[in-house]
């Protein structure tokens, strides 16, 4: 058992007196006791009640495992994966399936607490696990595909992974990220998972275990490992990179359960949605839903690569009805050709992510038969937490302004407690007014458990009561927030505050910029100026000249960025820039004013 997922004594101890178990990544730490029990709230209130009682009859802890349970009654012959044309299968094989593979993960030594971790992309094997590991008792960690093999290793030491599961396209990668463990100890053991539409499999390599046959050892009757408690740990993901260092985010059991109810509703998806997989599985336990389609009977259609012909092929074979997809991969959906798309067989709703989309985008996937909305989360919150809820009467506005207001991040859906714009140094909310910045806050059931082993970083976050965000935002009078800014990427020039977000809406407006990102420049005379890094469309060409007078007109002047590079810009696996990279280069050119300085002299 990972010792940093045991139940202490300590646990034990605050069980008896209160009934409330600590998370183990907390227990360790005693400081916490004064946080985790609210001394003006009664522990038990229900108790003085004569005839009341919390008993298996009426309380059973929140998990996502039980939309599996109900999916293999309900909709047991009804397709609940697809993959390609060699994979297809029912909510009742597949909960079958979960179940083997959690007996035969029990039978490899894995116990309640244990990591499992997975290098995949959006196949079906990675579907299955997100049920097959916690029903073993065990916690899932899926790893970014685009990490190196240095990165891998760090985070199965940092997660002390026991499995990994992995992708026999990433094999290499794995396998490097093994031998830079020197620890044997420390070392997992490998599951290959072959992929049965590139044959032929690889090569066996010693102590490497299959995935099929390792699945073929369980049993179908195992006994499900439910959690103690909701708290109990299910999962942990790191963080992409978009400030340089993952951190590993742990979520519970109830905080799943709640946001794969709640991220269906937010995507509009009725009982028996077809969603198609464009999301990476890997991001946020793919935004909930990999649990939240079990809940609906919906079906998985897998996707291993995203591109915009295998997105229509899809869509029009299986008739998907939703999707989700970053700001870059709805780029890619407008920009493509002609001879790489379907007609749509129906409206898809299209939900988007990550980064503001442009309005522009917006009208345009509109144009092609798609229904975007607009939703806004972060990895420490499970992913969506608000949406830009449509409101009918903005259907009567002119299309300019309705698709600025469906730009929006929006209001916050069902199970957050609350979502807050506020300052961040007297804690008090921002007026309504579409203007004063604030930062996002929030507090909730789906607020995550704490960062793995990082408990510094954890109470920095959580300081307040509230889960500070770092995204600064506005609210408006209408209660809808709209982020502007990361609060490290806010430029202050002469004492101006430049939102990156506005210029760069304005450089992606122009027709020949496919992507652009605005960062910081430093300068001995202003500060910080506005340095600007495009790419332009295929076919295009373009000057600085050129950008800059374009957003003079468009933009007050001291927004203008006084920098432009042109060249592909970093992103995530998921489309995040990453900015931090960017940062990084123009911090590396040095001011601009003391450049112009030496040119005249």
């Amino acid at each position: 058992m990972n010792p940093f997922f045991n139940i202490s004594r300590l646990n034990g101890l605050l069980h008896a007196l209160n009934g409330v178990r600590v998370h183990p990544i907390l227990s360790q730490r005693s400081r916490y006791l004064s946080q985790i029990i609210d001394k003006n709230v009664e522990t038990h209130p229900w108790e003085s009640m004569e005839g009341l009682m919390r008993c298996s009859a009426n309380y059973f802890p929140l998990t996502p495992i039980s939309f599996l349970e109900r999916a293999a009654k309900v909709f047991r012959d009804r397709t609940s994966v697809v993959y390609g044309s060699s994979v297809k299968f029912t909510w009742e094989e597949t909960h079958n399936r979960c179940l083997k593979m959690a007996s035969a993960l029990s039978q490899l030594g894995i116990s309640r607490g244990d990591v499992v971790a997975t290098l995949a992309p959006n196949v079906p094997a990675v579907q299955e696990l997100h049920f097959a590991v916690p029903m073993a008792g065990a916690v899932l960690c899926t790893l970014n595909t685009r990490h190196d093999s240095a990165m891998v290793s760090v985070l199965l030491r940092h997660s002390e992974a026991k499995i990994i599961f992995v992708d026999q396209q990433l094999f290499d990668v794995a396998q490097g990220a093994l031998d830079l463990l020197a620890d044997g100890k420390t070392k997992p053991l490998l599951i290959l998972i072959p992929d049965p539409e590139n044959l032929p499999p690889p090569v066996a390599a010693p102590n490497v275990h299959e995935y099929e046959t390792l699945l073929a050892s369980g049993r179908d009757d195992f006994a499900i490992k439910w959690p103690l408690t909701e708290f109990d740990p299910i999962s942990v993901n790191y963080t992409s990179g978009t400030t340089s260092h993952p951190k590993g985010v742990v979520y519970n059991h109830r905080g799943a359960y709640l946001n794969a109810i709640a991220t269906p509703y937010t995507h509009e998806m009725g009982s028996m949605p077809t969603y198609l997989w464009t999301v990476p599985m890997f991001h946020c336990n793919g935004w909930s839903l990999t649990w939240g389609v079990a809940a609906l009977g919906g079906t998985n259609v897998c996707l291993r690569r995203v591109s915009p012909k295998d997105i229509f092929e899809n869509i029009s074979l299986h008739k998907v009805t939703h999707m989700s997809a970053a700001p870059t991969v709805m780029n890619m959906i407008v920009d493509s050709p002609k001879s790489d798309r379907k007609p749509l067989p129906h409206k898809v709703e299209i939900t988007t992510g990550g980064s503001p989309p442009p309005p522009h985008i917006i009208s345009k996937m509109e144009e092609l038969g798609f229904s975007v909305s607009h939703i806004y989360g972060l990895t420490e919150i499970h992913g969506p937490c608000m949406s830009c809820l449509h409101q009918p009467e903005w259907e009567s506005l002119p299309p300019d302004e309705r698709f600025a207001l469906k730009a929006r991040q929006g209001v916050e859906h069902y199970f957050t407690q609350g979502i807050d714009v506020k300052d961040p140094d007297t804690m008090e909310r921002v007026p309504d007014d579409g203007k004063t910045l604030g930062e996002i806050m929030i507090k909730g059931n789906t607020v995550m458990s704490g960062y793995l082993k990082n408990v510094k970083a954890t109470e920095e976050v959580f300081r307040g009561g509230w889960f500070h965000t770092g995204d600064l935002a506005v609210s408006h009078p209408d209660g809808y927030i709209e982020v502007k800014d990361r609060m490290k990427d806010i430029i202050i020039s002469g004492g101006e505050n430049i939102c990156s977000v506005e210029v760069e809406r304005v450089l992606v407006s122009h027709p020949a910029v496919l992507e652009a990102a605005v960062v910081a420049r430093p300068d001995n005379h202003w500060g910080q100026t506005p340095c600007a890094f495009v790419k332009l469309k295929e076919g295009f060409s373009l000057g600085s000249e050129d950008i800059i007078n374009y957003c003079r007109d468009h933009l007050p002047h001291y927004m203008a960025p006084r920098t432009v590079i042109f060249e592909d810009l970093p992103t995530t696996s998921t489309g995040k820039i990453q900015k931090f990279v960017l940062r990084e280069k123009a911090k590396a050119l040095g001011s601009l004013c003391e450049i112009k300085r030496e040119i005249a002299v």
